[in-house]
């Protein structure tokens, strides 16, 4: 039986730490949103920006830039700078987190060259990562910037949800090659019927992930807080109005709410019929732990979804309460399904080597 060696072992673990840290990210990014904090920090200064202000009068500058932009001037106008200490800490906190995964990835990478644990065929993927880490910081600020211009008073949920997308990616692709060094051969099966699956189900998914993006970008959940109808009709009459086709498909809230339900109801159905077919075939001890997971996690991010609809129409503006855990739970479970189908399709492959 091949073993794995200490050297990849250990780049391996350095990884998931990243692929943990990442999904801290990710539910951070979740938590700004929620609490509108994300346009509270007005400027994007790399080494600067990592101290928050340290004294009143610090303070008092932070907040006059603030209060410059559209979402001050139109929706928080009375906030005080007590209340902008608040949504500085969310928006402050994500992007320090954001500086301290590129330094836990900076510092291990030179730790890693100088003791030689990387192998050479290490080295390209890790430059990957590392400019994907990039984009990923330059598109966070292109999404901010969309709120501090015009009369935004929130990111434009398009760019949110490239901002998601993106994130979503340099996870995956950390947590793929953290497998590609911790997986042994023999843990591998063959079943191209199974990967087949696997991919369809993935390709949902990416598109399911971005209408939760525009869910949250438009703040679409309250406007059908209903389940199973929508506001009472199975297929809503305000699904066109008047715009074409590509502007429905990202700007019309209630397309956005039908598609991503609809979408919902897709992946349980090829994920039930999916699970079928892994329970009859036959695998390693990995394989038979993996394939017990998608349907668990698909029904209990189903019951997710539509507690967190239903909550919506409790939202208050200001407080954070059940709709809020819910909602934030719903991304975490997400990006846990999409893990999970990583995982399996890195341990079944079509064929061999």
């Amino acid at each position: 039986m091949q073993k794995i060696d200490r050297s990849s072992k250990l780049v391996a673990i350095w990884l998931l730490i990243g692929v943990g840290m990442t999904v801290i990210q990710i539910a951070l990014g979740g938590i700004t949103r929620l609490t509108g904090s994300g346009l509270s920090i007005t400027q994007w200064d790399v080494v600067t920006g990592s101290l928050p202000p340290l004294n009143e009068q610090q303070w008092v500058i932070e907040f006059n830039k603030y209060r410059q932009t559209p979402q001050f001037q139109y929706l928080n106008f009375e906030f005080t700078v007590t209340d902008f200490k608040f949504i500085f800490f969310w928006e402050w906190f994500h992007r320090l987190w954001a500086r301290t995964i590129g330094l836990v990835f900076a510092a291990g990478f030179i730790y890693f060259l100088v003791k030689r644990h990387f192998k050479k065929e290490m080295i390209q993927p890790f430059l990957f990562l590392f400019a994907l880490g990039a984009l990923q910081g330059a598109i966070g600020w292109i999404m901010v910037a969309s709120g501090l211009t015009g009369d935004a008073v929130y990111v434009k949920p398009t760019r949110l949800a490239l901002h998601f997308i993106f994130a979503l990616g340099l996870l995956t692709y950390t947590y793929w090659f953290a497998l590609s060094l911790l997986v042994k051969p023999q843990q591998i099966i063959i079943h191209s019927g199974i990967r087949k699956w696997n991919l369809a189900i993935i390709a949902v998914l990416i598109f399911q992930l971005l209408y939760g993006a525009l869910m949250a970008g438009h703040k679409a959940a309250n406007v059908a807080a209903t389940w199973p109808t929508i506001n009472g009709e199975w297929i809503p009459a305000q699904l066109s109005n008047g715009n074409n086709f590509f502007v429905n498909a990202i700007d019309n809230k209630i397309w956005v709410h039908f598609v991503h339900r609809g979408l919902a109801y897709l992946l349980l159905v090829m994920v039930s019929i999916w699970s079928f077919q892994l329970y009859k075939t036959k695998g390693g001890l990995l394989f038979s732990y993996l394939r017990t997971m998608p349907i668990a996690i698909i029904l209990i991010q189903v019951l997710l979804g539509i507690l967190t609809v239903l909550e919506s129409a409790n939202i208050l503006a200001g407080n954070w309460g059940m709709f809020e855990w819910m909602a934030e739970l719903h991304q975490l479970v997400g990006m846990l399904f999409l893990l999970v189908l990583v995982s399996m399709l890195y341990v079944v492959r079509p064929k061999q080597g």
